[in-house]
């Protein structure tokens, strides 16, 4: 059975190893059976978070506040900014899965593309590149969000709004250093704009990643 299986091949690039399934509590299973029926196997940054479980309990939770279907963030604009992040920390897994989610809530593949170049693009509107200054602000080190960003913001968002926004970029940032700092590689969910800078220096402006001719399989 495959949660008896020991480490294969496939996952010798992790920094740490995962257990195998059989080794993690009960109350993680449902977790990573929803994993399987949705991505068809359950994702390696699971199960380095499942060494943890109270953690890991704790962060799918928080995850599912974010996602939420009455959020005051609609899905296509969490998506967006999900993958921006993922793009700036060099999170090649994190673009991969979140872009796939993006093109699945309507977000056109050419959109996708041109996302690491939103500032020149026509294809984002006010309230977008908004949501993305604010992302790339809060991914700098240091940061750069003002006063005046965040009053901008407030044309399109009230203040629960506005936090919800702040608290994803926040979380996706965790995520995305995350994966990166163990080695979890991208599984080939779809075609993606993989990164080969991540995010500029301190005095600097946030470099594009360039841009791939097909997605890497797994």
């Amino acid at each position: 059975m495959a949660d008896r299986e020991p480490l294969d091949a496939a996952r010798a690039h992790l920094r740490v190893p995962p257990k195998a399934l059989k080794d993690y509590p009960l109350t993680l299973r449902p977790f990573f059976w929803n994993q399987k029926r949705k991505y068809g196997a359950v994702l390696d940054g699971a199960l380095l978070w499942g060494r943890s479980p109270w953690v890991f309990r704790m962060l799918a939770l928080l995850y599912g506040a974010f996602d939420r279907r009455r959020s005051p963030v609609d899905p296509a604009m969490r998506s967006l900014l999900t993958v921006r992040v993922s793009q700036l920390n060099g999170c090649a897994f994190c673009i991969d899965l979140n872009t796939a989610t993006l093109l699945k809530r309507g977000v056109s593949e050419e959109k996708a593309f041109e996302l690491a170049d939103w500032r020149t693009s026509p294809m984002f509107d006010a309230r977008e590149r908004l949501v993305l200054e604010l992302a790339e602000r809060m991914t700098r080190d240091p940061q750069t969000v003002d006063d005046d960003l965040i009053a901008d913001l407030g044309q399109h968002y009230d203040h629960d709004g506005i936090v919800e926004l702040a608290g994803l970029i926040a979380f996706q940032n965790m995520s995305a250093k995350f994966n990166t700092a163990l080695g979890v590689p991208p599984k080939g969910f779809c075609r993606v704009p993989l990164p080969t800078t991540a995010a500029a220096a301190d005095d600097g402006p946030v470099r594009a990643p360039s841009l791939p001719s097909e997605a890497a399989g797994e």
